[in-house]
């Protein structure tokens, strides 16, 4: 990788014959006719996210955790100790020079820099040649949430590095992590460095905030600048962000890093505005990408003379967007200006500047309070509009639930399941009846049999009885053994009989409780159905609620 770069080094008196020389042929940013209409002041609002929870949060931790994060994402958890001075923010946002994506200064250009931003945050897997570039559509921040869920200790690192991407470093909505962040903190854990993207963002609501007059800064407002560094031997750096891309000229700041600042090359500054809309962005973000491929460093040249004369005569000739001047009166000695009693005029002139900085201040205040109710009326939009899902979504269970009640009831129709206690009874009762009839009309009729055998066997018996012969008595005799063997066959039948009659007495106990369990059972359902209407009633009153408080 080293070897890589080294063969990619550029020298210093190469790159400033080339930038000239370009500039030279294409010209400059803004033509000499140009006319700005950017208004003389930029009402910006640098409201920050509530950050103590993570605060807490960072302190609560133990210096195993801390440790696992600085190696994974750097020192982003210094951003939340750094407390933003709005009103120099304000007003370094008026020197915003648009035209040229830096900080105008009287004569000297400033601009943050993709080395400050990498040696601030510090990211041990940042790769500098690997930039995020949104060219496909990422997962939903709801899958992204279900990807990392188990609260482990590194599920619970990666929780709070979102959290401070996305109410730190991009907070485009206050008290919300914007769900397009998703899509680069997936890159940021495969090596991809964030900080192009932080400078594009950065760069981009400034110039959105000078074109329009007024609006919330959403870039990260505590980076400073702090190192130097360069991409691509090209005049203009590309920018990916999160939600479009910018350019910005690394050369024009040179001299922040003691190198002898010459003329930088500005041609086309203007137009490299892009957003991430319409049908062909992609195909420019490929081509932004793809210049990220090849890297050219440049060796710093530290002079005594910190700019060029060909430096100075183009930018005194320079074409800016409106930003603020020095006055004569700032060039005056502070001695001068000393001597100089103060008025009546000057006096209440001061007095007048007091009361209206402190409207200022008033108007700033209401500004803010008048963003966070339009974010609250958003949000209860959303939350009508998730309420309007729901009662649609009652409304259907509400249908499918009383077509299967009729369904319901039509099937306990069909297979007799929707009669009453009373009528379940009065047939169990009928059974058992029947069955108790049927028995003791078969034992009543085996009795009446055995009795008619025995009263034919009796018969017999005295019919023998008379003959007189020895044969005939013999076999009379015979056959009354027989007889009697069959009597006692009989008679074991009929016990068999009287023993079964006493056992379908015996029974009746037990169809009784198999009775009263039906009858448990009926009670039951009838609850069960109870409970169904109770609840459909329920469900009916909580729609109409739902409806009066709509219509109201």
């Amino acid at each position: 990788m080293e070897n890589e770069f080294l063969s990619k080094v550029e020298d210093n008196a190469t790159v400033r014959a080339w930038s000239e020389k370009l500039q030279t042929e294409k010209g400059d940013s803004l033509i000499e006719r140009y006319t700005s209409e950017l208004q003389n002041f930029t009402r910006i609002i640098v409201t920050q996210n509530e950050l103590q929870e993570l605060k807490d949060i960072w302190t609560s931790w133990d210096e195993g955790t801390k440790q696992l994060f600085y190696q994974s994402y750097g020192n982003i958890p210094y951003l939340l100790d750094v407390k933003v001075d709005k009103r120099l923010f304000r007003g370094m946002a008026q020197f915003w020079n648009g035209a040229y994506n830096c900080f105008t200064f009287g004569e000297v250009d400033l601009v943050p820099t993709l080395e400050e931003y990498t040696t601030l945050l510090r990211s041990p897997k940042a790769q500098v040649r690997k930039i995020y570039a949104k060219l496909t559509n990422s997962q939903t921040f709801a899958k992204r949430l279900v990807n990392i869920s188990g609260m482990n200790e590194k599920k619970r690192v990666e929780i709070f590095a979102i959290s401070i991407y996305g109410l730190v470093i991009f907070p485009r909505a206050l008290r919300h992590v914007d769900e397009a962040l998703t899509n680069l903190f997936d890159h940021i854990g495969k090596g991809v460095t964030p900080v192009p993207a932080i400078l594009a963002e950065t760069f981009r609501s400034l110039s959105m905030c000078r074109k329009v007059g007024e609006g919330r800064f959403i870039g990260c407002a505590q980076l400073l600048m702090v190192w130097f560094y360069r991409t691509e031997f090209s005049p203009k750096v590309p920018l990916l962000g999160i939600w479009g891309a910018t350019r910005y000229t690394p050369l024009l700041a040179l001299r922040q890093y003691k190198s002898r600042q010459f003329i930088p090359t500005t041609h086309g500054l203007t137009q490299c505005e892009l957003p991430y809309k319409g049908d062909h962005y992609r195909k420019k973000v490929r081509e932004l990408s793809d210049a990220w491929r090849q890297m050219h460093w440049m060796k710093r040249l530290t002079v005594g003379s910190m700019v060029t004369p060909e430096y100075n005569r183009w930018f005194r000739k320079r074409v800016n967007d409106n930003i603020p001047r020095p006055s004569l009166e700032s060039a005056r000695p502070i001695e001068e200006r000393l001597q100089i009693a103060p008025s009546k005029l000057e006096i209440i002139r001061q007095d007048f500047e007091k009361k209206s900085s402190e409207f200022g201040k008033k108007i700033e205040q209401l500004e803010e309070e008048k963003m966070h109710l339009k974010l609250e009326v958003e949000i209860q939009k959303s939350e009508s509009e998730k309420l309007q899902k729901r009662k649609g979504k009652v409304e259907k269970d509400l249908e499918s639930l009383k077509t299967d009640y009729k369904k319901l009831r039509l099937s306990m129709r069909t297979a007799g399941l929707g009669k009453t206690s009373e009528q379940w009874r009065q047939e169990e009762a009928q059974a058992r009846n029947e069955a108790l009839e049927r028995s003791l009309s078969e034992s009543k009729n085996e009795k009446d049999e055995l009795r008619a055998r025995v009263a034919e066997l009796e018969r017999y018996l005295c019919l023998y009885q008379n003959r007189n012969s020895v044969t005939e008595l013999k076999a009379s005799l015979s056959k009354i053994e027989e007889m009697k063997g069959k009597i006692e066959e009989l008679e074991m039948a009929l016990q068999n009989c009287e023993m079964r009659i006493e056992f379908l007495e015996a029974n009746e106990e037990q169809w009784k409780n198999q009775f009263y369990h039906s009858q448990d059972q009926v009670r039951n359902r009838d609850y069960i159905m109870g409970e169904a209407v109770t609840q459909i009633r329920e469900v009916a009153d909580y729609l109409q609620s739902l409806q009066y408080r709509q219509t109201c």
